[in-house]
């Protein structure tokens, strides 16, 4: 028996933004779903408008993936993963052991087909880019989110985030961003 797919419908159960006050809570499956659809976009924004070569299922399917071993460590905040160095190399220590328990809940004959999914290579180091961005642009808009609810304890973090995007000097997420972020702060009315 496989325990493997039982551990990632727990995904549901794990809240994020634990520190804040939510008006609406978050979790990592719905936030997961959420990252893999914009970065899918993005690779394709990539690839159609300026001139990439990346996999945008394979984006994707590393999007899916990206916070599973959260079902095993719970959500870190930001604020206490990057607080210092020795903490943020500990907690990447941690999601290495928690991605590798998950990977050994597996069959044998299936374990290769994931290995890479928990286990970013090199060779997928522009594609993890693009996820880690589209990972930062749903923080972005969970705080649109938030703010635009009347919840200004995440203004400070918009900002923060804002910046971090800003500087990621990625023309599809500039793209991104000018182009489907500002839709995100409209009713639905106004995007009738």
């Amino acid at each position: 028996m496989s325990h493997f797919f039982a551990y990632l419908s727990r995904m549901k159960f794990i809240q994020r933004w634990g520190l804040m006050r939510n008006t609406c809570q978050e979790n990592i499956q719905e936030h997961s779903l959420q990252a893999a659809m914009i970065a899918h976009g993005l690779a394709i924004i990539k690839n159609k408008l300026f001139g990439g070569n990346v996999n945008p299922e394979r984006v994707l399917a590393l999007a899916v993936f990206h916070e599973a071993s959260e079902v095993i460590t719970g959500d870190l905040a930001t604020p206490i993963k990057y607080f210092n160095p020795e903490i943020k190399k500990a907690y990447k220590e941690i999601e290495k052991v928690a991605a590798a328990k998950l990977l050994n809940m597996l069959p044998d004959e299936l374990r290769d087909e994931y290995e890479g999914l928990f286990f970013v290579g090199e060779e997928d180091a522009e594609h993890w880019r693009i996820v880690k961005a589209a990972d930062k642009i749903c923080a972005y808009l969970k705080c649109v989110e938030e703010i635009k609810a009347g919840n200004q304890e995440f203004s400070k973090a918009m900002k923060s985030i804002k910046k971090q995007i800003d500087q990621m000097d990625a023309p599809e997420v500039n793209y991104f961003m000018e182009n489907f972020v500002p839709s995100f702060s409209l009713t639905l009315d106004e995007l009738n």
